[in-house]
């Protein structure tokens, strides 16, 4: 028996997830929530195995919501159920710990099965989620931080191990210089330091 919180604000909505889950014997709904907030304390003191989470709601927003059960309840784990696919409310619940996207309008049997993968460990997104994932993901891999040659030379020298006199010596430039062009390639990169910046700029093909 899978053991399921449903989280949404419209009580109509909820009553209707609440009857669609109650036709499958093996799913046992252990309670409702109309907010956030509610959420968050019915998932930390109930402990179901699934919390069923609208993304829009008032006060406590899904994708929060979401975050602080992932933080307090590990182990409980949430498929978002919503009318909503923008990109920032897709990346929003993901990156905060949801286990999968489902949409309303899906079909009974998909939302069911959409369940019962969750809970046994699965990752659930409805086919136009993930082609918007996949698409995003292609543009974000498309947009690299543009660094400048000099730029670059000096990279290469900090991930050769060279520190910052030795490069300033073998390019015939002062010390100074050397770490203005690390301080600027640490802010294209988004980066603190040498060692990131050198294993961000590998991982994005830069070097």
């Amino acid at each position: 028996m899978i053991r399921v919180l449903v989280a949404d604000d419209h009580p109509i909505v909820r009553s209707g997830i609440v009857g669609l889950l109650a036709m499958d014997d093996g799913l046992d709904v252990v309670g409702q929530a109309s907010d956030g907030a509610e959420a968050v304390e019915l998932a930390t003191t109930l402990r179901p195995d699934v919390v069923l989470m609208d993304l829009r709601m008032p006060g406590l927003t899904g994708a929060e919501a979401t975050a602080r059960i992932a933080e307090a309840a590990p182990e409980v784990r949430v498929l978002v159920l919503t009318t909503y696919e923008s990109d920032d409310d897709i990346l929003g619940a993901i990156e905060a710990g949801a286990s999968g996207y489902l949409l309303k309008a899906a079909p009974q049997e998909e939302i069911v099965a959409g369940i019962r993968a969750v809970a046994e460990g699965h990752t659930v997104l409805a086919p136009s989620i993930a082609a918007t994932l996949v698409s995003r993901m292609r543009q974000d891999a498309a947009v690299k931080p543009q660094l400048s040659p000099r730029e670059i030379q000096v990279l290469r020298l900090v991930a050769a191990g060279r520190s910052n006199p030795e490069i300033a010596c073998e390019l015939f430039i002062g010390e100074a210089t050397v770490k203005t062009h690390l301080l600027h390639v640490f802010e294209k990169l988004g980066v603190s330091d040498r060692t990131r910046a050198v294993t961000l700029a590998l991982e994005l093909g830069i070097l």
